[in-house]
């Protein structure tokens, strides 16, 4: 975790909200609940919530959705001065496209020691041999986003 992001993120909590927002939306739809919230500047570039049952896409994972809308919004790829807020830690796929976006902050509610490549499982974010870093704040509302994972798998059990 970077401590040098906290005091950059005091004036940042709806962001997280919206994010969460979007992993309900996510649970509701019978998808796995992770949302994802993509800002720039103040403003909210683009939202998105996991889809990979309703798209029949393996790919379609909140952070790669968020990613797609913004860089259609704004007709662009790359978003070295946007911060993504999403609700539980990146998988490695995920990993890979906030790098290749050049994401200049990541910051993430709940851990995933399951597969979580950015603090938990793997560091991808952090690999030296790669040209981007991205920074990372976690923990960020790491209760109430696990908290919608435990409840959406208790439900299924």
């Amino acid at each position: 975790m970077s401590s040098d992001n906290e005091a950059a993120l005091d004036g940042h909590p709806p962001w997280m909200e919206i994010a969460l927002e979007e992993a309900r939306r996510a649970g509701g739809e019978g998808e796995v609940p992770v949302g994802a919230a993509l800002v720039q500047d103040g403003a909210v570039l683009a939202t998105a919530h996991n889809r990979p049952i309703a798209l029949r896409d393996p790919t379609a994972h909140a952070e790669m959705l968020v990613l797609r809308a913004a860089g259609q919004r704004v007709g662009n790829y790359r978003f070295p001065e946007a911060i993504l807020y999403v609700t539980l830690e990146p998988c490695v796929m995920c990993a890979g496209a906030l790098l290749h976006a050049r994401v200049g902050c990541l910051v993430y509610g709940a851990a995933d020691p399951r597969g979580g490549a950015v603090e938990s499982l793997y560091r991808i974010l952090e690999d030296a041999r790669l040209p981007h870093r991205v920074r990372v704040v976690g923990g960020v509302q790491a209760e109430e986003s696990r908290a919608l994972l435990q409840e959406f798998f208790l439900a299924r059990r």
